[in-house]
């Protein structure tokens, strides 16, 4: 069942992390085929975590430049669990989830360091900046 958020559509037909750990690569079978960073799956991940419990309450993420892909688990038919090296496997990555981030991956990406810099924050784990 999906939300109301979450229409039906192309599943994916191949999820592949790359051998360095830092990307994964979703394939869906209408041959959409998206490369996602580590970095931007963790600073979007769907998970209250960083989405928060209701509107306003996003976290902005950072230190994560180096952040891998450790593990990819189904979860039923229709999304998957990504452990990432920090312990943070609490976010269900959906078909619906993983496709509209790859659609928008410039857009989010942009925003994602637009709000990393009126921050003041770095991509970098603690103690340095980049």
């Amino acid at each position: 069942m999906t939300s109301a958020n979450e229409r039906p559509g192309p599943v994916p037909s191949e999820l592949r992390v790359a051998a360095d750990k830092k990307s994964l690569t979703v394939t869906f079978s209408d041959d959409e085929r998206y490369r996602l960073e580590a970095e931007l799956l963790r600073v979007c991940s769907p998970s209250a975590e960083v989405q928060g419990h209701g509107p306003g309450q996003r976290v902005t993420v950072y230190g994560k430049r180096n952040v891998e892909i450790m593990k990819v688990e189904p979860v039923g038919n229709y999304a998957v669990r990504i452990t990432f090296d920090d312990m943070h496997n609490t976010g269900i990555f959906s078909w619906f989830f993983l496709r509209e981030i790859g659609r928008e991956r410039e857009e989010r990406w942009e925003e994602y360091l637009a709000d990393m810099q009126a921050k003041g924050l770095s991509r970098d784990p603690a103690g340095r900046r980049g």
